[in-house]
């Protein structure tokens, strides 16, 4: 049975958010079998949503939304927490992940290996505390944009996973910017514009997933 969380995240003075929920799939993809890089980007594929990254994290990043683009992201390995909602209020990593540098509000979620989000535009994201530790590194080849490769499944079955990985897709089309905060506080409505997607990235039509969630 698939179990779907649901949180709606309020405009802030620096983060657009957005109307629609962030949705988490806690284990959606537990299985071995599932969780492969190139089971995973298939699954995206059939789904209209092209698979454009493998990272594997660090012990934190800045806190950032995409203005034009919304996003799933895939948990591979390893396990981590991700701040969704809000921004950082200083250039002070430490401070902004363990500290008081940062928006109000917002919400903590545990990711592990299997575990799906669909992420609106505007809605911010914040991965720290990773375990095994690593450092950060894309671990596809290109520039996180598109995987540069012939044979992207291949390509993908090949990555070898360490750390904290993500697998990244957004609906086929789409380019993502990087927001940290503050980009669009006069024009929240143009990201909110951004087009729901025909199919959810895993659930297809399902009505468990964005099809059925997002109004």
């Amino acid at each position: 049975m698939v179990e779907v969380k649901k949180f709606h995240l309020p405009p802030t003075a620096l983060i657009p958010n957005s109307p629609f929920p962030l949705l988490h799939y806690p284990g959606l993809l537990a299985e071995k079998t599932d969780c492969e890089a190139s089971k995973v980007y298939e699954t995206f594929a059939r789904n209209g949503w092209q698979t454009q990254w493998i990272f594997r994290y660090g012990p934190t990043q800045t806190s950032h939304y995409h203005s034009a683009a919304h996003e799933c992201m895939a948990v591979l390995t390893g396990a981590a927490t991700i701040r969704f909602g809000v921004a950082d209020t200083s250039a002070d990593l430490e401070a902004s992940t363990h500290g008081s540098d940062r928006e109000e509000g917002g919400v903590e979620v545990q990711a592990r290996a299997g575990d799906v989000f669909v992420i609106p535009a505007g809605v911010s994201h914040k991965t720290f505390d990773t375990t095994p530790p690593a450092s950060f590194e894309l671990l596809t080849p290109g520039d996180g944009h598109r995987v540069e490769a012939e044979d992207v499944r291949n390509a993908l079955s090949n990555v070898e996973l360490s750390g904290f990985t993500m697998i990244g897709a957004y609906p086929r089309g789409s380019a993502w910017d990087f927001a940290s905060g503050g980009e669009h506080s006069h024009d929240y409505e143009k990201v909110w514009a951004v087009p729901k997607p025909d199919n959810d990235p895993v659930l297809g039509q399902d009505a468990k997933g964005l099809c059925g969630l997002w109004h």
